[in-house]
């Protein structure tokens, strides 16, 4: 095992910590969507503000500034509103401080390799443990400027770490920066600015259990009347008692509704959020709760009758049906999806492909074995350089979403997912699985020997395995043999260790307590480079 990285254990995956379940508000009137408007532009230029005075306070922010801002915010909406926009502001901060640091280790990392790389003579050729030097002086040149600019960066962005200093945009940064390239984006001035104000729009109210249906801000009755508390500059809107505008859509829940309804009747907490989807011109509810923590199946109860090993990748999930001791049985399956297209597609696509896995677990009573795994310092073009195409490759595969999800789909179904670690599972897998799992009627692919490989790791076994003699060499003078060891095995000249069965009256030359002892080998007790050899007489033949 020389040269090669320690491999982690393989672990059970923690069930989900909370639902989130999503509906349409069907047959809103012109005047619904007006006022909910109004409201959510109020309460965004409210969360807008609030999240200014945060992000100048900085790393000095204490409870003190929290009350105060709340108190402030409480004058012009209302105390559950305050709290609603105080706690959204407060995990944006914690986020972008997330988002930070994961930008300043990227920095390091691309610094690191260039410096590296700088360093080597030109054309110099690299190992697998190390990247070689760069093809050509001008290339050369081009890094070196190329360090100097991620240098000054880091110095920044470390600087405003140390300051607590973050930039966030309301709506997103993506969306502000198409503000300057509408012909790319193909859009006008007024579609940008619909999108714009319907990003920066707040309707979110966190649930508190003992109230009545599980939230007072935004509540929602068990029959799914919708009604909203409004802000205290908006009062004279209200259709309803005790300054509350209702909804003329009724919602209802399709996924998890039992759950929800059990929910709202005994009163316990419920989250809410009102968004406007732009391009279909609709209006969604989305209502989230916290459920208690599942208990974690023990690996060995997981491991049990087998599981199912699959390997992600940029169009397919390559799977494979293990037993308990890893051996593949029945064919490989593989269930494919397409990436192209909006995001709405590609989740769905990913949703579909995870759902036939899982009823293919579900029909069998298995676990599902995946690999843990994180391209982010994989996407960078300081470490693969010119290969464009593999960094696209690497950036579309859905791993941290289809990972979420399976989580989620599988707790529902009670299936248990086992992570393991990823290292060596497709090179592995490729040379000691592809060519014997392939045959004239089934043609294995790479991708299906690395879902063996993530099965057996996953199963406790090593997934190398030792290459078979010849079928004449199989069986000589010290046993049956089914695999040879390798020059370089550990201890494999020892004894070899005893074949359990029924006992026999005479033990044959490498069964024994002599096994491998090759003066035992012989009569004479001489080792085997000294005995002369001597020919057996013939039987004579009358």
């Amino acid at each position: 095992m020389g040269g090669l990285r320690e491999v982690a254990a393989p672990f059970v995956v923690p069930g989900p910590s909370g639902v989130a379940i999503r509906t349409r508000l069907k047959g809103l009137t012109a005047g619904d969507e007006a006022v909910l408007c109004l409201v959510g532009g109020l309460l965004g230029s409210l969360a807008s503000r609030d999240l200014k005075a945060r992000c100048a306070a900085g790393l000095e922010h204490g409870g003190e500034q929290w009350a105060e801002r709340k108190r402030t915010l409480t004058q012009e909406s209302s105390s559950r509103w305050a709290g609603s926009i105080t706690k959204a502001t407060h995990d944006q901060w914690a986020l972008a401080r997330r988002g930070q640091l994961a930008h300043i280790q990227n920095l390091e990392a691309g610094i690191e390799t260039i410096t590296h790389r700088l360093s080597v003579a030109v054309g110099e050729k690299g190992t697998k443990q190390a990247p070689g030097g760069y093809r050509s002086a001008r290339e050369w040149h081009a890094k070196r400027r190329r360090l100097c600019v991620l240098e000054d960066r880091l110095r920044t962005v470390r600087a405003d770490r140390e300051a607590g200093v973050v930039r966030v945009v309301r709506g997103g940064k993506r969306l502000l920066n198409t503000r300057h390239n509408l012909e790319q984006a193909q859009l006008t001035e007024e579609q940008w600015r619909t999108r714009w104000q319907a990003g920066r729009r707040f309707l979110q109210a966190d649930g508190e259990s003992g109230k009545r249906f599980g939230n007072e801000t935004i509540r929602v009755t068990d029959d799914g009347e919708v009604s909203i508390k409004l802000p205290a500059p908006l009062a004279h809107l209200a259709n309803a008692p005790h300054g509350r505008y209702r909804l003329a859509a009724k919602v209802s829940f399709t996924h998890r509704g039992e759950q929800w309804a059990d929910r709202v009747a005994a009163n316990r907490a419920v989250a809410y959020r009102i968004h406007e989807d732009t391009l279909r011109g609709r209006w969604y509810l989305t209502a989230s709760w916290t459920i208690p923590p599942v208990q974690t199946v023990p690996l060995g109860a997981a491991r049990a009758g087998g599981l199912i090993g699959f390997d992600t990748n940029a169009d397919h999930l390559a799977a494979w049906r293990l037993d308990e001791h890893g051996n593949p049985t029945g064919d490989p399956r593989r269930f494919f999806y397409n990436l192209s297209g909006t995001a709405q597609h590609r989740d769905a696509q990913v949703r579909h492909a995870l759902i036939r896995l899982l009823h293919w677990a579900k029909r069998h009573g298995l676990s599902i074995a995946l690999e843990d795994l994180d391209f982010q310092a994989e996407t960078t073009r300081e470490k693969h350089g010119r290969r464009k195409r593999f960094r696209n490759l690497i950036s579309g595969l859905p791993v941290s979403k289809l990972r979420a999800r399976l989580v989620s789909m599988a707790a529902e179904l009670g299936i248990t997912i086992v992570v393991v670690d990823p290292a060596y599972t497709s090179k592995w897998g490729a040379q000691h699985w592809q060519k014997p799992l392939t045959s004239k009627t089934r043609k294995t692919t790479r991708h299906d020997a690395a879902a063996v490989a993530i099965g057996r790791r996953a199963l406790g076994h090593p997934i190398r395995r030792r290459t078979a003699p010849p079928r004449t060499h199989q069986s000589d003078g010290c046993g049956h043999r089914t695999v040879q060891a390798r020059p370089d095995t550990p201890a494999r000249e020892g004894n070899r260790p005893r074949i359990p069965g029924p006992r026999t009256r005479s033990v044959r030359a490498g069964r024994g307590a002599n096994a491998v002892d090759q003066n035992a080998q012989h009569r004479s007790g001489r080792p085997a480079e000294r005995e002369p050899w001597q020919q057996d007489s013939l039987p004579l033949s009358l």
